[in-house]
């Protein structure tokens, strides 16, 4: 049940990508010979308003082919205002962005879903008071509910944090503790902490750790738009970071997953509830967008890379130097996807 929920998720993902590229170069008037979710010999098509539509053995990815556009023939080109050759830098540069653009909107709509139907995050509980800190000092104890601190009122754990960070000086803590309401105020220190890339990094902390409790939140449909958009952006700026963080070397490689991670992260997500399924949905569809985006020629963001240049230079790059960069392109992607594989086998087998 588990592959058939992670081939799903992934297949919908996939035409949710190609969605956006389809619709961008309809919009453009350009012709779309061939839709495809998955790759390699066809398992079924249908052609349906001069596009055929295909599901493909290999169901890793999807594309759209358009006249005038072929990867493996730079030199192509296709008469007539329907081809992609002929459209202006600016409008292939639309057409390449819609793709990873349709994974953030996507992304947006299930952050949505999941708001409305109700999103689960840490109860502000506090679990543990650490020794000699600042949240001891003051008499919090394990247990204690935070109801608001300072204006800001409190509904989720993330928001401790975060509100801490923000603001300066002493705190104003207002708990919950044994059905009584109590008042603290608490100076938070300068600590040594790590960040979610194990950096060591300097933060005001108070000392305290949450209490194994979930608590759901329900927003209207107002609130519910806010809590998407915030949770897209901090989702892309979390993996735009993850991807710098690898490029220096923060972050070791063998932390790249590959296909067989995927599936078991979205399988487990599905056993778990369908928020959760939703939740590792919108995450893998905003990672798409983000990596579609890097500067590779074999991906969007090099093909985005290839029409500015072309505005810049007012011509384009050489077929030449289009077809080694985009082999080389293509030997990146297929490194790594062959080191995320490795990595999988080695977490099975190593625990």
């Amino acid at each position: 049940m588990g592959t058939i929920t992670f081939l799903l998720v992934l297949s919908f993902l996939v035409f949710f990508h190609e969605l956006g590229h389809f619709l961008a170069a309809r919009y453009f008037g350009v012709k779309v010979n061939v839709f495809s979710i998955g790759f390699g010999k066809q398992i079924y098509s249908k052609v349906w308003r001069g596009t055929r539509w295909q599901i493909a053995l290999i169901p890793l990815g999807g594309y759209v082919q358009m006249k005038g556009q072929d990867d493996t023939k730079p030199g192509l080109y296709e008469d007539g205002t329907d081809s992609y050759n002929n459209k202006k830098p600016w409008q292939r540069i639309i057409i390449l962005f819609a793709g990873p653009f349709a994974n953030f909107v996507l992304a947006a709509i299930l952050y949505f879903v999941i708001a409305l139907a109700g999103a689960n995050s840490l109860s502000p509980t506090v679990g543990t008071v650490q020794e000699n800190s600042p949240a001891l000092k003051a008499g919090i104890k394990p247990g204690d509910q935070i109801i608001r601190i300072n204006n800001t009122e409190i509904k989720t754990w993330e928001q401790i944090g975060e509100t801490i960070i923000s603001t300066e000086g002493a705190l104003n803590f207002y708990i919950k503790r044994d059905g009584q309401f109590i008042s603290k105020v608490i100076n938070p220190h300068v600590s040594d902490a790590q960040n979610m890339f194990r950096e060591n990094i300097k933060k005001r902390m108070i000392g305290i750790s949450p209490a194994p409790k979930v608590v759901t939140i329900y927003h209207d449909p107002v609130s519910a738009i806010s809590f998407a958009w915030d949770k897209t952006i901090e989702s892309s700026k979390m993996i735009f970071l993850g991807v710098q963080k690898l490029i220096q070397g923060i972050i070791p490689s063998s932390e790249i997953g590959g296909v067989i991670t995927i599936g078991k992260v979205i399988s487990d997500a599905s056993e778990s509830s369908i928020i959760a399924l939703l939740a590792i949905t919108a995450l893998i569809s905003v990672n798409l967008g983000v990596l579609n985006l890097l500067p590779i020629p074999a991906l969007d963001g090099g093909h985005i890379m290839f029409n500015l240049y072309e505005i810049i230079a007012r011509r384009k790059p050489s077929d030449r130097v289009f077809m080694y960069l985009t082999i080389a392109g293509w030997v990146i992607l297929g490194s790594l996807m062959l080191l995320g594989i490795y990595n999988d086998i080695n977490r099975l087998f190593l625990g």
